[in-house]
């Protein structure tokens, strides 16, 4: 099966984290973390529709100027996520620039800033372009089970952890993944197109079972339609799976309750993004600066059950010892793990 989320870890684990996933057939793209990313075209940035920060020490900020630079000029909305706070920060980032030549009549670049000020309550306040970037407060609303995003295919949930400071934790979860046996679609004498998607957010909006979907394709440029019950169609031509699962942590102590929260909001996962900065020798130190060792990261993923686990993070102390932190997670993370690097029902063993 063809997977629809496919995250990237933007620079080597010794680099500022960033993790983008980019969203098959949707012309759009999310970002964990905006640390250095000045890796990632332009035209890729300007695909980014949501940024999840967790914090904004600056290696984990730097980037939302060159995101401001890129996206400056086009009409463009955008969400941009952080902890208690947040919302200040990106006022002050975009107070710190002079906007005299902006007004109506041009490209309005719109950006909504969100903070999850209490763990069950999102404030929100909107900067636009053609105000000069005036701050406009949002109503806030309630979160619930941790969910932050809802659409129809897919939900971000978020944790609050303590890195000293509240530090945000983030997955993102497909909600159906959707197979179409396309040897079945040419048994019933139809042919691929647009249809198929129509079909599958009919199904996601639970529309009734007796709904007409109208199958509409070319065959040999000539155009052809046929139509049928949904109920019909989803029996025949598709099958139904769960969804992927993609979490993100960076930046957390090795204490119970962050430890707790990790593993409910990465149970399962599909891959886990989580940084490792320490070796397991430098524990005290790792300790001192509410950061993982490389064990620590690959025990929490364990015990997440987590299928795949990726590293980020790194110490710059372990220059040259990288494998180092890679073996010591895997050791923890392999531990009585019989699941673990198994092939994922989603994606070929290239994709990855």
């Amino acid at each position: 099966m063809t997977p629809l989320m496919h995250p990237k870890l933007i620079n080597n684990p010794f680099g500022d984290p960033c993790v983008l996933v980019d969203f098959l057939h949707e012309k759009r793209a999310v970002l964990f973390d905006l640390g250095d990313i000045a890796a990632i075209s332009s035209r890729t940035l300007l695909r980014v529709t949501h940024v999840f920060v967790s914090h904004t020490h600056m290696d984990h900020f730097i980037g939302f100027d060159r995101l401001l630079r890129v996206l400056l000029g086009r009409e463009k909305h955008i969400h941009i996520t952080g902890p208690a706070g947040f919302i200040e920060h990106v006022e002050h980032k975009l107070y710190a620039y002079s906007w005299n030549l902006a007004g109506s009549g041009t490209a309005d670049l719109s950006i909504d800033a969100h903070e999850l000020a209490e763990e069950d309550t999102l404030m929100s306040a909107r900067f636009r372009f053609n105000t000069g970037f005036q701050r406009k407060d949002l109503p806030s609303r309630s979160v619930k089970d941790g969910i932050i995003f809802d659409e129809a295919n897919y939900r971000v949930r978020t944790v609050q952890l303590d890195h000293h400071i509240p530090c945000l934790a983030y997955s993102v979860e497909e909600k159906q993944h959707f197979n179409v046996w396309r040897n079945k679609v040419s048994a019933m004498g139809l042919g691929v197109g647009p249809w198929l998607r129509e079909l599958k957010e009919a199904i996601i909006r639970g529309d009734p079972d007796e709904t007409i979907i109208t199958a509409r394709w070319c065959d040999n440029g000539i155009p052809r339609e046929a139509s049928y019950p949904l109920h019909e169609l989803r029996q025949e031509i598709l099958r139904v799976i769960s969804g992927q699962k993609i979490t993100y942590v960076t930046d957390v102590g090795y204490t119970p309750p962050n430890v707790k929260k990790i593993i409910s909001l990465a149970q399962n996962s599909d891959l886990f993004f989580i940084e490792s900065a320490f070796l397991e020798e430098d524990a005290d130190i790792a300790k001192r600066k509410m950061h993982l060792t490389a064990r620590q990261a690959g025990d929490i993923a364990r015990r997440a059950n987590a299928r795949r686990l990726v590293q980020f993070h790194f110490s710059p102390r372990y220059e040259g010892r990288a494998v180092e932190l890679h073996e010591e997670a895997m050791s923890a993370f392999t531990k009585e793990q019989s699941t673990v690097n198994r092939p994922l029902p989603w994606r070929d063993a290239e994709s990855l």
